[in-house]
């Protein structure tokens, strides 16, 4: 960083809007200079743009111009206000206005402009997202003079950064482009300033210039492409547009538009899963960790995020039903998200009711990063950006933070085909489909199996007959539960204390389930309700005891006769 106190201080006219642009406006006073004037986008409704909140808060003459022109001729009005202001030099952090060369070239010093690109390559408003979606190995950002072309200006200073394989619009600007450009730009003043600002002109070679990606036609994936081509496209457009293609969500007859997010490239075996019908290429499979595209070569991509009809999901669950969770809230909660619905309006600019979209209401991306660390500071716990993404509206924002600040979530209720039937002065109400994964489904095969009363050779129902991809599913479903779940992350404590409430539902419905153990085995309803049912509360309550717990001795469950049952020893912690 150069020596600030040397330097000849500037009058600068910031001409732009954005996050980015107040960091700008931020750093150049702490160089010094002067900010003699803010030219910004006028209010979106009642959001105001964040540089013009950061010149009024700074009393700093502030001038919100809807159009610099009209027919392609600037406006006198406009170009009066402008001149008043008396700057050295323009600077043009971002800026998505039309601004005319007799402003460009009015300061003494004229005006410089950021890129987000290493010019002459990726000239144009989307030169991130062609950054990507090009495969290039290097990106960068540039600083350059104005003048009468479309980035074409002679070059004041370049920064470059390696592009890492899995890079997203979002993680470049986040880790370099943001950061490092504000530097930039506050190095080129001073450098303006002191005169030793060098102005190399732009070469040809190599130049490109790259449409904005604001149409829905550059927004399609191309599934002509190889995987890797299809790994830079959907990475090139995350999260600003989004890449977009056509498939049929399981469960539905049409076709429907979904935007693909979070996109590696998938090096490993392909995954037992469902398979999603996409338009113009081979089916996708869900999976555990996403759904897997195909590339023209044969290879694979695998996405984690899918955005269908304006909701994200996970693309792990694009198969399964959304199911309405709702909670109620304590009294201390509901303070609490009071104070996150302050820092939405504090954000938006907007009335916050219970179902405001953050983004429909114009929130960019800075604006995620904003919300999440002031809403941690509030609910103290945890929280990611994709928290934001996947819970856009303010109701489900909400239900996510308390969910997560209880340390978990809140769970559905589990849905099944029942079986129901009238048995023993009693209805029953019972399943018969294969429990996989947290939910009941039918076999993949759609095979069923009787299964017969002994005592009457009645039929009971048909149930469902697992295939070897059931039961791998399941195995590989409780394996990723059993070692990544809520149990593995609670104390032993709360885990005997889960025992004991599953021992307490079983006493309170023992009967019930004693008669369709009865009518399953055939064994004598006593036996069953005393035994079978009235054992396995024991062993809960017993079990239940021992999790936080050390013993070295041999224990038997029960007393009972004729034997001692499920007797052992163990010199560790159980659970």
């Amino acid at each position: 960083q150069n020596n600030v106190s040397s330097i000849q201080p500037l009058r600068i006219a910031i001409i732009g809007q954005s996050a980015f642009a107040v960091d700008v406006f931020n750093r150049l006073r702490q160089h010094g200079h002067i900010i003699a004037g803010v030219f910004t986008i006028p209010d979106k409704g009642k959001r105001e743009d964040p540089l013009a909140k950061a010149a009024a808060d700074n009393d700093v003459p502030l001038f919100k111009i809807k159009a610099w022109r009209r027919a392609g001729k600037p406006l006198p009005e406009i170009l009066n206000i402008y001149k008043n202001v008396n700057a050295d030099l323009n600077v043009l952090p971002y800026c998505s206005q039309f601004i005319p060369m007799d402003v460009i070239n009015y300061p003494r010093l004229k005006s410089i402009c950021y890129h987000p690109s290493l010019l002459p390559r990726h000239r144009g408003a989307s030169s991130i997202n062609w950054t990507l979606i090009c495969d290039d190995a290097k990106a960068g950002l540039t600083i350059f003079w104005a003048d009468d072309g479309l980035d074409t200006g002679p070059i004041l200073l370049q920064e470059v950064c390696d592009v890492l394989e899995n890079d997203t619009v979002d993680t470049i600007y986040k880790r370099f482009l943001y950061p490092v450009g504000v530097s930039a730009v506050a190095r080129a003043v001073d450098m303006v300033a002191n005169g030793t600002a060098p102005r190399e002109p732009q070469t040809e070679k190599g130049a490109t210039y790259d449409p904005m990606l604001n149409k829905p036609e550059l927004q399609k994936i191309d599934w002509t492409k190889t995987a890797r081509e299809l790994h830079n496209f959907i990475r090139g457009m995350d999260s600003v547009p989004g890449a977009s293609c056509l498939l049929k969500v399981p469960g539905t007859d049409e076709f429907q538009e979904a935007l693909l997010f979070g996109s590696s490239l998938w090096r490993s075996s392909i995954p037992i899963g469902k398979e999603v019908e996409i338009q113009g290429t081979k089916s996708g499979i869900i999976h555990e960790a996403g759904l897997i595209l195909t590339g023209s070569d044969g290879e694979y991509v695998n996405v984690k995020k899918v955005k269908v009809n304006g909701k994200m999901k996970n693309a792990a669950t694009l198969d399964q039903i959304s199911k309405q969770v709702t909670i109620e809230y304590t009294p201390e909660e509901k303070v609490l998200l009071e104070s996150v619905r302050d820092i939405w309006e504090a954000i938006l600019s907007v009335d916050i009711e219970d179902d405001t979209d953050f983004f429909a209401c114009g929130a960019g991306s800075m604006d995620v990063v904003r919300l999440v660390e002031e809403v941690k500071d509030v609910f103290k716990v945890e929280l990611e950006n994709d928290d934001v993404f996947m819970a856009p509206v303010f109701s489900e924002f909400c239900l996510n933070i308390v969910q997560k600040s209880r340390g978990g979530t809140a769970q559905a209720d589990v849905e099944y085909r029942a079986v129901e039937l009238e048995v023993n002065k009693m209805k029953v109400r019972f399943p018969c489909q294969l429990f996989i994964d947290g939910e009941f489904v039918d076999a993949e095969n759609g095979k069923t199996t009787p299964t017969i009363n002994p005592a009457t050779e009645e039929l009971i129902c048909d149930v469902q007959c697992a295939s070897k991809k059931d039961v791998d599913k399941a195995v590989a479903a409780a394996k990723k539960a059993f070692e990544n779940g809520e149990w593995s992350k609670i104390s032993a404590r709360e885990r005997g204390q889960l025992m004991y409430k599953l021992a307490d539902l079983m006493q309170q419905h023992k009967e019930e389930l004693a008669t369709i153990e009865s009518i399953d085995s055939g064994a004598v309803y006593t036996l069953a309700l005393k035994t079978h049912v009235g054992m396995s509360i024991e062993t809960w309550r017993y079990f239940a005891g021992w999790t936080d717990k050390i013993q070295g001795c041999t224990i038997p469950v029960s007393h009972a006769r004729p034997n001692r049952n499920l007797s052992f020893t163990r010199k560790e912690p159980i659970g």
